[in-house]
């Protein structure tokens, strides 16, 4: 079995909305919440958090350790060489990234995903984004071990904030798939980045509770729920190149 280890990348600061990945959400962080979810889906083999050496950044390392999770310290803003690092220090065949700032998670999707690379021999990526179906928020994405040491060489710029992106932005040199699933949710978005985004998720946490939500059941009851739906549909999302 491909041995899959989870890296949830996790920091304080934010430009839009500092502090996020710790704010609480009925007695769980945001954070707290994301390691469940990981946990909940059964594919991975270990998880680990990967947070920046930044002073600001020991409340990240305090939270992974109530949340019995291992955490990696790295570069601020060279998450890539973050991820490598974890990878190094937690070792694996292929490497599932999550980021803090997506409290709604569905462990089911990320199942899903993780089958398929497994399914589909010589992957070097998969993810739901390429050809997006889900809400933002929502996406699951896995890298061949090889892959991201691959590029850690060859990235570059935004791409070594983004981790992935210089994988999928250059499909001549990696094997890359992208999985849809139907109906297309995409113009719902689920993801943490502003005040908007917040008072959407809190609302979600307020009527479901403390559980993982699957995305089906959540997308069924917001489709009843315009008003919620509004506060974030204005959020604009930052181009991959203003990192």
């Amino acid at each position: 079995m491909t041995r899959i280890v989870g890296i949830v990348q996790a920091r304080m600061g934010s430009s839009r909305l500092p502090g996020k990945v710790l704010r609480p959400l009925t007695g769980r962080t945001v954070l707290g919440r994301v390691v469940r979810a990981a946990r909940e889906s059964g594919v991975l083999a270990d998880l680990v958090v990967a947070t920046s050496t930044e002073p600001v950044d020991d409340a990240v390392v305090a939270e992974s350790a109530r949340l019995d999770v291992p955490c990696h310290r790295g570069p601020v803003d060279d998450v890539l060489d973050r991820f490598v690092g974890a990878l190094d220090a937690h070792p694996g065949d292929a490497v599932a990234r999550f980021t803090a700032d997506c409290p709604l998670l569905d462990p089911e999707i990320i199942r899903l995903v993780a089958d398929v690379y497994r399914a589909v021999p010589g992957l070097d990526y998969v993810s739901t984004s390429i050809a997006r179906t889900l809400p933002r928020g929502t996406d699951v994405e896995i890298i061949d071990a090889a892959a991201l040491r691959t590029l850690q060489r060859l990235a570059t710029d935004h791409h070594r904030v983004h981790v992935t992106s210089y994988a999928y932005t250059h499909p001549e040199l990696f094997r890359v798939l992208g999985v849809t699933l139907a109906p297309d949710r995409s113009d719902l978005r689920l993801t943490l980045d502003t005040e908007q985004d917040w008072a959407l998720v809190r609302a979600v946490v307020d009527h479901f509770g403390d559980v993982s939500v699957p995305l089906a059941k959540l997308a069924d009851w917001l489709d009843g729920q315009p008003a919620l739906r509004a506060l974030n549909a204005g959020v604009r999302q930052k181009r991959l190149e203003e990192s």
